[in-house]
Formats: structure tokens, C-alpha cells, sequence
């Protein structure tokens, strides 16, 4: 399978950033890519960036409404997304299921309106420290795929989860490989059930405290199928380090 490097710019990122995108898309121009690379924007600087990137990485937005249009302000559609240029979006992430009561279902009609748009989606799903340290992680993550991966759309190819722990996310400290590689063997397992031979083709990212020191032993895991990078990925030195060491062939 494919891998797919993405990077998640969250609230960061004004137009003199774009140089950033410049240079990670230049390298990967410049090698024979061995990934497929995703970079995540504000909206803000979506229709910069795709012009920028010129087709050599793909673009993405950090989320989007359910709606296509309404009475809604500050939100932003998938269909505004797409106009922009963007070709994926992230839903579900940690951030917004805890600072804006994002529930599974609100994540589940946020893909279903990605798809409608045509894009590509990342459906986030993980556990908070105290569900971790009860033993929960495998039954949590569970239930989001459940909720949160509308079971009409995992079979359509456009569909992706990203395994993100909470208690990891910007802490510096990653599960270990054992720990990853059974939540993803989990996450498998359930996307089997849920859309049968699709799910052993729907590409599983690992997200959390992702640098270039541990993405090759992390990408190197069963049913690790790219990663979803953070704050590595705002600095073209420091993705550029995950996508040189690991994931470009020269």
C-alpha cells in the first residue's frame, strides 16, 4: 500500500509560510516519491498554497462543515474547500472533538459532505489519557469507527483513518510499537467488519509526536500506512527530514 505522508498546519500559517510549501513541494518534485504528501491548511492560505504546490504535493483543509451552505458564519464548506483547491480535508481531529464538542455522529456528516465534494478524507479517532490508562484504547477507538466512518462511504476509496492517542498529540511521547501496532491491527480488524475486503485497502495513519527521528521504525509497523504529522510538518526543514530520510528515493 502506498503510503501517505500528511502534515497538519492547525491555527499557524500566514503567507510568508508559503515558501515552506514551495520548498517541501520542490522536493518532492525533484526525487521519484515512494509516498503520496498532503499538507493541511487554514483555509486562509488554501488557493495560495494549490497554486504554489502546482500540482507536485496535494492540499488539504483542517475541516469543513456538514452543510453546503447556510447560515453558518465562519464556517467553511467542503464545496468552499474544493473551489479553493483543496483535494482532502481532516475531520474529527482530537482538537475539535475536545474544544468544540465534535461528536461521531457531526464527524460522520462532515465525510459524508467531504465525498459529496469530492474530496479525499482523514477521519481522526483516538483515545484521552484516562481512557488509555483504564485500558480502553482498543474499545474506544472501536466505537468511533463506528460512529464516525459512515459505513456507505468505506468502500468508496476516498476514505482514510488517522490513529491519534490524545495524551500523545504535541507531548513528545509516542506509544510504543507494540502499543501502536495493536491499535492499528484493532483499527484493521474493525474496518474489516465494517466494509469487508475495502477495509484491508483503506490506508491507517499513526498521529502523534511524529518527527524524523522515530517516523521510519513507526512507518515500519503492521498496518501503519502513512502518518499524520503536526508540528514537524510547519518547517519545510523539518518535514522535508521525514520525506528525504524515509520516503523519496533519489
Amino acid at each position: 500500500m502506498r503510503p501517505l505522508i500528511a502534515g497538519n498546519w492547525k491555527m499557524h500559517g500566514l503567507t510568508a509560510q508559503l515558501r515552506d510549501i514551495e520548498t517541501i513541494s520542490a522536493t518532492v518534485h525533484s526525487r521519484s516519491p515512494a509516498a503520496d504528501v498532503l499538507i493541511c491548511l487554514p483555509a486562509t492560505l488554501l488557493s495560495k498554497a494549490a497554486y504554489t504546490a502546482a500540482g507536485r504535493i496535494a492540499i488539504g483543509g483542517e475541516d469543513c462543515h456538514a452543510e453546503v451552505s447556510g447560515a453558518f458564519t465562519g464556517d467553511i464548506s467542503a464545496d468552499m474547500l474544493k473551489d479553493a483547491g483543496a483535494a482532502a480535508v481532516i475531520v474529527g481531529h482530537s482538537e475539535r472533538r475536545k474544544y468544540h464538542g465534535e461528536t461521531d455522529a457531526m464527524v460522520a456528516a462532515k465525510a459524508r459532505a467531504a465525498y459529496r465534494s469530492g474530496l479525499s478524507t482523514i477521519v481522526c479517532i483516538g483515545e484521552t489519557e484516562a481512557q488509555y490508562s483504564a485500558g480502553n484504547r482498543l474499545a474506544v477507538c472501536g466505537e468511533q469507527i463506528a460512529g464516525s466512518v459512515p459505513a456507505e462511504l468505506a468502500r468508496s476509496g476516498t476514505l482514510a483513518i488517522a490513529y491519534e492517542p490524545l495524551w500523545a498529540i504535541g507531548s513528545g511521547h509516542v506509544p510504543t510499537h507494540d502499543q501502536i501496532a495493536q491499535v492499528h491491527g484493532h483499527i484493521r480488524k474493525c474496518l474489516m467488519e465494517l466494509a469487508g475486503t475495502a477495509g484491508a485497502e483503506m490506508r491507517i495513519l499513526y498521529g502523534g509526536s511524529v518527527t524524523s527521528d522515530n517516523a521510519h521504525e513507526i512507518l515500519g509497523l503492521a498496518n501503519v500506512d502513512g502518518v499524520l504529522i503536526g508540528g514537524a510538518s510547519l518547517l519545510a526543514v523539518d518535514f522535508d527530514a521525514v520525506l528525504r530520510t524515509l520516503l523519496l528515493r533519489a
